[in-house]
């Protein structure tokens, strides 16, 4: 497909969405933002990496000594990684092991951070790099160890991560698919209170006396 035909259609499905969004029907408008919910749900499906075998190795055991040690060089350190909008990918793992070429310790600051997703990061880092989680502070910065037996790998960037543009759009259907949620209780609700409505209505309506005029042009109701 050109470059203009897929212009042509994506114009074609934001005309489309915007006479939803605009209906004067309130059930079309819902039910536009329920289907966006599910379709932002499989746009991100498609970005899931399935994850690759893990590889066997023995982790290293630290003492309390060593580990102290290694948390305060960790905090004096200035050499540092971010994880950003686009969480860990393949290039933010790279830079990891190009960090740990000639440091011990790397910092990792995951800002913006929701709570609790400094954990998952941790956990996601620690399995792609085979690093050691030494400390995870509160300001969302982790301290990462890359081991006493450490050689850097052949390919840094591991398979099963996304590519930086990948992530990013990943990035961008959650943040929209977070926006939508957020609503979606409120709107099957109103939904439901709609439907409710109509049907009360029609058969308000079909209750109602009718009225009919006969040969000689009289109104009667029918009841």
């Amino acid at each position: 497909m050109s470059r203009k035909a897929k212009m042509n259609e994506l114009r074609f499905y934001r005309l489309k969405a915007k006479k939803k969004m605009n209906s004067p029907n309130p059930e079309v408008r819902i039910r536009y933002k329920l289907e966006k919910e599910a379709c932002l749900i499989e746009k991100l499906r498609k970005y899931e990496v399935p994850k690759a075998p893990a590889e066997a190795y023995d982790p290293e055991i630290l003492t309390e000594e060593e580990i102290h040690y290694l948390k305060r060089t960790g905090e004096k350190k200035k050499n540092y990684v971010q994880v950003g909008r686009r969480g860990v990918f393949g290039g933010f793992v790279l830079n990891t092991h190009l960090h740990w070429k000639k440091h011990e310790t790397v910092k990792v600051i995951c800002k913006p951070c929701k709570p609790g997703k400094v954990y998952e990061h941790a956990d996601e880092l620690g399995r792609l790099s085979k690093g050691i989680v030494i400390d995870i502070k509160p300001n969302n910065t982790i301290i990462f160890y890359r081991g006493k037996n450490y050689v850097q790998p052949n390919i840094m960037s591991p398979a099963d991560t996304l590519s930086k543009n990948k992530a990013m759009e990943k990035y961008k259907y959650e943040q929209s698919l977070d926006h939508t949620s957020e609503f979606i209780e409120k709107l099957e609700k109103e939904l439901e209170e709609y439907l409710e409505h109509k049907a009360w209505y029609h058969k308000a309506k079909e209750s109602e006396p009718q009225d009919f005029a006969d040969d000689n042009g009289c109104i009667s109701t029918l009841s």
